[in-house]
């Protein structure tokens, strides 16, 4: 009946509400680990100084007969 219902939608917000929560807070370690080896590693990540155009970074077309 209606009690089922209404208990599998509680149920179902609850279990999908931990799974956001857990997902969110496992995206947050693996941010905050990335960017101390960043922060320790400055070196392995310099800023590009010079902004290339799209046609620089992709290769040249050479058709095939």
């Amino acid at each position: 009946g209606v009690h089922r219902q209404i208990l599998f939608t509680t149920l179902g917000w609850f279990v999908g509400y931990q799974l956001v929560k857990r997902a969110e807070y496992i995206y947050a370690k693996v941010d905050r680990e990335l960017f101390e080896y960043i922060r320790h590693h400055p070196v392995d990540f310099h800023a590009a100084t010079e902004k290339k155009r799209i046609g620089e970074l992709s290769e040249d077309f050479h058709p095939i007969r």
